[in-house]
């Protein structure tokens, strides 16, 4: 059976600064799914969501000359593009203007908490995690907030699974103290 290639951070950046199509494919092979997370969580309309992975993948193709490996890893910079795409959509007048064309069962949620905002139980939490360390913030939104199991989180970061339980483990003590 034929193994699809594995790149190292920096040579995928390198094949991708090149504009190498299977570079691309597996960036997108092995990133879509951790940045469409990120995006539901802001945008919860599936379709809307997919948009907007789509135009993160665009971006990041078409800005990928800007990365610069010295302020961070590729996986935190196209993490930041995907919550700053998602975040434009939420602040945009034609989203807006949609939701108060849609039906009042689609706009409600039933369990009481609103449909584009933060459960408000999550609100104090995120406050204490966002005083994390950035690696330790994004294991733990990745983790806790969106679901994503530990090998999902090392394959996209590509890290070894170990250090990435490492690293949630040493983020939870410190989580527990900043609480206490």
């Amino acid at each position: 059976m034929n193994q699809p290639p594995t790149y190292n951070e920096s040579d995928l950046v390198k094949l991708l600064k090149e504009r190498s199509e299977k570079a691309f494919s597996y960036l997108y092979d092995n990133y879509s799914g951790a940045l469409y997370g990120v995006i539901h969580s802001i945008i919860t309309d599936d379709e809307t969501a997919r948009d907007i992975l789509q135009d993160v993948f665009v971006n990041i193709w078409k800005k990928i000359d800007s990365y610069d490996p010295t302020k961070g890893r590729l996986f935190t910079w196209m993490l930041n593009i995907a919550r700053n795409a998602a975040i434009d959509k939420l602040r945009s007048k034609a989203f807006k203007e949609g939701l108060k064309n849609q039906p009042i069962s689609e706009n409600v949620d039933i369990s009481g908490g609103s449909a584009i905002n933060p459960a408000i139980n999550d609100v104090g939490l995120r406050k204490v995690v966002s005083r994390l360390k950035e690696e330790q913030r994004v294991l733990i939104d990745l983790s806790y907030f969106q679901g994503f199991t530990h090998e999902e989180i090392a394959r996209a970061m590509n890290m070894p699974l170990g250090t990435v339980k490492t690293r949630i483990r040493s983020a939870l003590i410190q989580l527990r103290t900043l609480i206490q």
